[in-house]
């Protein structure tokens, strides 16, 4: 049964950084590409940033692009997201997940974690 928890969310103040990691368990980790998506109260889910399997290609949303950065470690099976000179408005629950390819799409992952909240403070 494939698994992916997030954890290092929380809550901080503008400018400040988090860093959220994704566990996975289930699947073959180093086959798939990872991604991380966000959903704030009303508003639909939004891409944020995906890697490849073997980690050598990003791809950000233009919204954080130069302020987050998406990794990951193959022999531990997570992948990460640090979040730096965050906004209020990255104030969001933020989810993990994992497909063949490194979509953007968020209709084409079946696998994803339960989401952490970030809380974003003016």
């Amino acid at each position: 049964q494939v698994q992916l928890v997030e954890s290092g969310g929380g809550l901080v103040q503008a400018g400040g950084s988090l860093r959220l990691s994704c566990a996975a368990s289930g699947i073959i980790f180093s086959s798939n590409a990872m991604s991380w998506f966000r959903q704030a109260p009303g508003k639909e889910r939004e891409f944020i940033a995906t890697i490849s399997s073997t980690g050598s290609r990003t791809n950000y949303a233009d919204s954080v692009k130069g302020r987050f950065t998406i990794s990951r470690d193959n022999a531990k099976m997570s992948v990460y997201l640090q979040m730096n000179s965050l906004k209020p408005e990255d104030t969001a629950v933020y989810y993990c997940a994992a497909a063949r390819n490194a979509y953007t799409d968020g209709s084409h992952y079946i696998n994803w974690g339960q989401g952490t909240q970030v809380t974003v403070s003016s």
